[in-house]
């Protein structure tokens, strides 16, 4: 055996390993569906717009003088990881009532208030936002009891 296929079992090995551990995951989130698929995209793309308001624009709310800091940066990543937790309690919830309605309804809450993070880092980047959408967020802001803490 050669030097480049000694390596293979442990790559076929790390890469059940991970197969694993993400049907595990998935199943605990109460399966790969597509409301979970989007969930995941909305912060997906509402972290790097973050990075982007912040290392290119210098315009972020989450440090003093707007620009990247890492503390901001591993704050927005363990909320998102929360709210992950949050949703896989949902789907034991559901499992336990025999319910499909108490994940969904969890997700698709965070689904919203991504949404609005993310409209809110265009806006920060210069990217005109509609009228009614600023009024939209600014209802949702005040009947959630204040702005929005996604990172």
């Amino acid at each position: 055996m050669d030097k480049a296929t000694s390596f293979l079992p442990t790559i076929s090995g790390v890469a059940a390993l991970a197969g694993m551990v993400g049907g595990i995951i998935s199943d605990l989130l109460g399966g790969w569906d597509a409301w979970i698929a989007v969930l995941i995209i909305a912060m997906g793309a509402d972290y790097i717009s973050g990075l982007v308001v912040a290392g290119v624009f210098k315009r972020s709310k989450k440090s003093e003088n707007g620009a990247l800091e890492s503390r901001a940066g591993w704050k927005g990543l363990f909320r998102k990881g929360m709210t992950l937790l949050i949703v896989m309690i949902a789907a034991q919830l559901d499992q336990i009532t025999g319910s499909l309605l108490i994940r969904d309804g969890v997700i698709i809450a965070y689904l919203v208030n991504e949404l609005i993070s993310l409209t809110e880092n265009a806006g920060l980047m210069g990217v005109p936002i509609l009228p009614p959408i600023k009024k939209a967020i600014a209802i949702l802001k005040t009947k959630s009891g204040g702005e929005n803490t996604d990172g």
